[in-house]
């Protein structure tokens, strides 16, 4: 682990410019929550309070070997690979479109498969939309989302770029989670955006699985699945969660789908449940 360590060392430079980022955008959260309460724009705490918990516990679990996987996972899979891209302004270039890339799908495959959207919906289950809304992250994600940048390990960029690439992708998409920037032009249609990002996490019938892109939106484009902000966004989930404890609001979707597979009529209808969308249901029999 050393070796790691060193690795990242390396890059303090970029690391610091990130940690400066994420400082501002906290610096911004707590302008934008003073200022939607001072101006009795924000229903009230109970959703900010649990937005920062479950990111405070996340912030306490990324400083644990249980928070390392991500990068653990992937650093043992570079050892797999004999060959590596040179680190130049090309493969940074390669790396951050690649990067961006596989978040899409990763995504996508988020909302669309079940059991991956148990963790996911933790994002989307607020009925609020605000910079708070960034941080609310599944506690557990982590030990999942390495395994679907292991192909840019396998194509031979090194450890640091991948994570690093990643982060920036990640970054990027805080400032986004806000109603105080409407829509941007063109930009809309080639960069996710704030206006863009309300869409992704709107319940509006037009809006359910729309708008995947990270950093750029052409994805969507390309794919089929982009869409403008055309109506006034209901956020949250089709099923409201109505609930503001952590606890809850990470698990509750894991408990519905262990719910579902024990009452399934048969093996193959339980694996259905953790395969197919949210909201799939065995076909109803005649009679």
């Amino acid at each position: 682990m050393d070796n790691l360590e060193s690795r990242f060392d390396a890059y303090a430079g970029p690391l610091e410019i990130l940690g400066y980022y994420g400082l501002a955008m906290i610096a911004l959260t707590l302008i934008e929550i003073l200022w939607d309460l001072a101006f009795k724009q924000r229903s009230g705490w109970k959703e900010t309070v649990a937005n920062i918990t479950i990111a405070a516990v996340n912030s306490l679990l990324e400083r644990t070997a249980y928070g390392a996987v991500f990068i653990i996972a992937l650093f043992l899979a570079e050892s797999f690979v004999p060959y590596q891209l040179p680190v130049n302004l090309w493969t940074w270039f390669a790396a951050l479109v690649l990067a961006d890339f596989t978040y899409y799908w990763m995504h996508r495959f988020e909302h669309e498969i079940r059991v991956l959207w148990a963790y996911h919906s933790v994002h989307h289950s607020s009925p609020e939309y605000n910079l708070t809304t960034a941080f609310r992250l599944a506690w557990i994600e982590g030990l999942v989302e390495w395994v679907f940048f292991i192909p840019m390990i396998l194509l031979g960029f090194n450890l640091v770029q991948t994570v690093m690439a990643i982060f920036i992708v990640v970054a990027y998409q805080t400032w986004i989670h806000t109603q105080k920037i409407g829509r941007l032009g063109w930009l809309d249609k080639v960069f996710n955006t704030p206006s863009v990002h309300r869409v992704h996490h709107g319940s509006n019938e037009a809006y359910l699985d729309k708008n995947y892109g990270g950093v750029l939106i052409v994805w969507d484009r390309m794919f089929g699945t982009y869409q403008a902000e055309t109506e006034d966004t209901v956020f949250g989930i089709t099923k409201p969660l109505k609930s503001s404890n952590p606890i809850t609001i990470n698990f509750h979707e894991f408990q519905a789908v262990a719910r579902d597979c024990w009452n399934a009529k048969s093996p193959g209808n339980a694996w259905r449940y953790l395969v197919k969308r949210p909201g799939w249901e065995p076909p109803k029999t005649a009679g």
